[in-house]
């Protein structure tokens, strides 16, 4: 089965559209709070909040920036602006670092026809997919994390834990187990209403790279996708599994490069 081609500017349309403009409060005490040409993701406590989106021109961008670096300061919580490379102004990168935001790595906006993709892989001999249900599955899957990526994000667990408790609908995680060796871990989250379904999180310990057991999550998640009827999947790509999404047929759509604005110690 080949994979169809899917169309950039629609699916940036769509994104943005379904995606970016009816963003959603998705963890507890978040909040969704519009401004002028931008749409916030507040984060509760101390945590980092998100520009999801903005509509700007060269005419008013400066001054906009400008009121959410005063909105974050009084606020005395970081915030995180993402930019695709096809947001307006043109020039708003260069905005952003004008006015204090540090820019993180670029990531390339791959998509692909869920329905489309491959479903007949070969898992190595002896390795099963395995759902998370409860805590020890979770507890496998960021071990895989851990050994897989050097590290994971502080609350990335709690977070995962609250999803699996509170909206376990929105999100499907698979462990793939050698015996009982976690190797490989991946998620996919659903966006309600919306033909999206985001891969994340997708990591194979070093010993088992290259033998096809990152495909198979793929096709795994994008079977878990096309049975809840999302036609898109959707995946912000690092550079260890943007070579093998490319393969299987994903599509770039966007960059995307995070600003981050932190107010200073003490104000």
């Amino acid at each position: 089965m080949g994979l169809r081609p899917v169309d950039p500017q629609a699916v940036r349309t769509a994104y943005d559209t379904q995606v970016r403009r009816r963003t959603q409060p998705d963890e507890p005490g978040s909040v969704i709070d519009a401004d002028r040409g931008v749409l916030r993701w507040l984060a509760p406590g101390s945590q980092t909040s998100r520009i999801e989106w903005s509509g700007l021109s060269a005419d008013n961008a400066d001054a906009v920036i400008a009121a959410q670096v005063r909105y974050f300061a009084a606020r005395g919580t970081p915030v995180e602006w993402k930019l695709y490379d096809y947001d307006e102004p043109a020039d708003l990168g260069r905005r952003l670092l004008a006015a204090g935001f540090i820019p993180g790595e670029d990531e390339l906006m791959l998509v692909a026809e869920a329905a489309a993709i491959d479903p007949d892989v070969v898992l190595p001999a002896g390795v099963a997919l395995v759902p998370v249900r409860d805590e020890a599955g979770l507890d496998a899957m960021l071990a895989v994390h851990e050994r897989a990526f050097s590290g994971v994000a502080p609350d990335l667990g709690e977070r995962l834990r609250t999803r699996l408790r509170d909206a376990p609908e929105q999100i499907e995680m698979i462990v793939a187990m050698a015996g009982d060796e976690p190797v490989s871990a991946a998620r996919v989250e659903f966006m309600p209403g919306t033909d999206f379904a985001g891969l994340w999180g997708g990591g194979t310990i070093p010993a088992w790279r290259g033998q096809g057991i990152f495909r198979a999550l793929v096709a795994c998640r994008a079977g878990l996708a096309t049975e809840r009827g999302y036609r898109y999947l959707q995946v912000d790509t690092s550079v260890m599994s943007r070579p093998i999404l490319l393969r299987l047929g994903f599509e770039p759509v966007a960059i995307t490069k995070p600003y981050v604005w932190t107010p200073e110690p003490g104000r």
